[in-house]
Order: C-alpha cells, then sequence, then structure tokens
C-alpha cells in the first residue's frame, strides 16, 4: 500500500470514528474481498471501541448464508459477487451484530478468479443501516489484487462516512 493511501485510510477512519462517536452510532463490517481490512483501518483509530462493534470476514458462502443470513438461491442465482448479496451481507451484519450501520464487500480481487461478466477488480460494496440498505458497483481495473483490496477498503470507509452525513 502506497504512503498516500495509508494516510487517506486512516485519515478517513479517524474521521468515521469521531463522527459516529458523536452520532452516537454502533459500526460492524461483513467483509468477502478485503478479508478485515476495513475492520483493521477502523479499529487503528484510538477510541474505536466506543463505535465500533465488530465484524464478520466472509471469505467462504457458507459464512455469508450461516452468520450473515444471505440465502442460498441468491447467491446460487446471482453469485457472491453480486448487488444483492452485497445488500445482504451489509444488513445481516446490522441485524446479527446489532449496529446502527454496516458496511459489506463482495468482489474478484484477482489475479484469478474473474470472468467477463464480473471481471479482476469488480466489488459491490453494501451499507446498511436499521431502515434501508443498498450497494454500489465499483471497477478496479488494472490493479493487482492487493491494490484492489486496498481500494475496496478506501471506497468502503467514503460510503460509510458518507451513510453517516
Amino acid at each position: 500500500m502506497s504512503q498516500n493511501m495509508l494516510k487517506e485510510i486512516f485519515g478517513l477512519s479517524a474521521e468515521l470514528v469521531e463522527k459516529a462517536t458523536t452520532k452516537g452510532w454502533t459500526l460492524a463490517t461483513a467483509e468477502s474481498c478485503t478479508g478485515g481490512l476495513i475492520g483493521a483501518a477502523i479499529t487503528a483509530t484510538s477510541g474505536s471501541s466506543a463505535m465500533f462493534k465488530g465484524g464478520i470476514i466472509a471469505y467462504d458462502n457458507q459464512i455469508k448464508t450461516k452468520l450473515l443470513a444471505v440465502p442460498p438461491s441468491t447467491i446460487g442465482k446471482y453469485g457472491a459477487v453480486s448487488e444483492i448479496v452485497a445488500t445482504r451481507m451489509a444488513a445481516g451484519a446490522v441485524e446479527r451484530l446489532n449496529v446502527d450501520l454496516a458496511v459489506a464487500v463482495t468482489g474478484v480481487a484477482g489475479p484469478g478468479g474473474g470472468s467477463e461478466e464480473k471481471p479482476v477488480g469488480t466489488v459491490w460494496i453494501g451499507i446498511a443501516t436499521r431502515e434501508t440498505s443498498f450497494a454500489v458497483l465499483h471497477h478496479f481495473a488494472d490493479m493487482s489484487r492487493n491494490k484492489v483490496r486496498d481500494a475496496t477498503c478506501l471506497e468502503a470507509l467514503k460510503a460509510l462516512l458518507k451513510a453517516l452525513d
């Protein structure tokens, strides 16, 4: 990870912790392709224990179904890297971890695993509150595996901050 990106991630994390704490909101993560990077970035900030409850690393589809309540039929029909799965992962994190706001990420970090329909760098970022949930598609083309994961972490933090506004 470049020094500039690292600085931006930790800056956003600090801003996120401050905003969520001020609002009295609790947060959680549901991470597939990032494998815990988002939760690690948040908890690197002092004071994060006031607002961050935890995260679920749902790399395997069975974890998505068992711990985040994503129906197996949804994964079967749309694939793990899809808008509905990202949305359900985020909503499942809100429900299962009893938080006000959650982010979920699912994608193809590469270098393998991509397809014509979902090439390497395809990532869905889901956001859920107790009232609503949605997901946004990102394409991180021509990046290495680690850069896709880092860019996903950065965009997830931005999405959380936007949801707090």
